[in-house]
């Protein structure tokens, strides 16, 4: 018995010696491997795949109904396109003989400009509600200097809290009636699927028109095609932002919207589900309040349409409740040549005016004059 005893105690020991380095390895390899934190990208896996999906998208749409009702924070329009890209890069102060149009190199620099606006310290939940994003934008990671990869939606609610949009429109058809219906969208159905399958964060889509003048057979194609996309898109389980634009220059543009307004609240009255509308900051002040207080209508977001970020900021003031989904009053005095300061000051600035513009819509006239 006692040399039992002692063959255990040994058999023991020698068990304790092996399996102890083991663990103690396992222990510091755990200690020095990228963090856990399911917005940090890692081994390859999907990034928020443990998240029921279903719970992330309730905890999205409260946070935008919360931020629609603070006013305290807005979407911002990252979304600029193949057409549209050449013209952002200029304004940014990078020249077309820099890069070749339609190429690696043109997206390559854009995606460097929106990763210096979302990795910028004052682009945070506090400020930020949404981001709508392009296509080769979701495609691609955000690296930020903390040591922080990952892919663009991941990047923007894991890590900022920020709710991701996808544009999902393909540009404009050619002009007929006054309008410009968007082009068909491509394989649509598995464009959607396919976000779903790679687990990316996304809440909702958006997608463009563009009303020149009040002529009402156009203005009700424009409606009924982005609704009949809406319902598309709804299927999927994903919330479409509807963007009618109305030129700000047409000169029937209050007519225009009285049309428009109309033919909105019929098509929402006709839906099982919620859509958020993207508008053209009206002629009357605060038009568009029986769009805001539908039950079909999550939020009403305000395009700034070609106006100056201090044009867009002061008709924003106007129309209480309207919450800025700005591109170029955004991104307004943004240069690649700036230093981080500098880029982040200016930045900083913008989105404090805009912020500044929502909370004075209570403080508003609620005048019925025309701007």
């Amino acid at each position: 018995p006692t040399s039992r005893y002692y063959w255990y105690r040994w058999s023991l020991q020698v068990l304790l010696l092996l399996c102890v380095p083991l663990f103690l390895q396992k222990g510091y390899a755990a200690s020095t491997a990228t963090p856990s934190n399911p917005c940090i990208r890692g081994g390859g896996e999907d990034v928020g795949a443990d998240k029921n999906d279903a719970l992330m998208k309730k905890e999205m749409e409260d946070w935008i109904r919360l931020s629609s009702r603070s006013g305290t924070r807005f979407v911002a329009a990252l979304d600029q396109s193949g057409g549209s890209t050449p013209k952002a890069l200029k304004v940014y102060g990078i020249s077309e003989n820099e890069y070749e149009r339609g190429t690696e190199s043109m997206f390559k620099l854009v995606h460097d400009m929106r990763t210096r606006v979302m990795t910028a310290p004052s682009f945070n939940q506090d400020n930020i509600m949404g981001a709508i994003l392009f296509l080769d934008t979701l495609e691609r990671d955000v690296v930020e200097n903390v040591g922080v990869q990952m892919r663009t939606a991941d990047y923007l609610w894991h890590f900022k809290h920020i709710v991701p949009f996808l544009k999902i429109d393909v540009g404009l058809d050619k002009i007929h009636n006054d309008v410009q219906l968007m082009k068909p969208i491509p394989n649509l159905d598995s464009l959607l699927q396919d976000v779903q399958r790679q687990g990316h964060p996304i809440f909702g889509t958006k997608m463009r028109s563009v009303i020149h003048r009040a002529n009402s057979q156009g203005i009700q194609d424009v409606v009924a095609q982005q609704f009949d996309v809406a319902e598309q898109i709804l299927s999927h389980g994903f919330v479409p932002i509807i963007e009618p634009e109305v030129e700000i220059h047409a000169s029937d543009k209050a007519q225009a919207e009285e049309i428009l307004k109309k033919l909105l609240l019929k098509h929402l009255d006709a839906l099982n589900s919620y859509v958020i509308l993207k508008l053209t900051m009206p002629s009357v002040p605060n038009f568009y309040q029986e769009c805001i207080d539908h039950p079909n209508c999550l939020c009403v977001l305000a395009l700034s349409g070609g106006y100056s970020q201090q044009d867009a900021v002061e008709l924003l003031s106007r129309n209480p409740k309207m919450i800025a989904s700005f591109s170029r009053a955004f991104t307004e005095g943004l240069k690649a040549d700036q230093s981080d300061e500098d880029f982040q000051g200016t930045l900083e600035k913008s989105i404090r005016l805009i912020i500044q513009g929502q909370q004075q819509q209570e403080e508003s006239p609620q005048d019925q004059q025309e701007l």
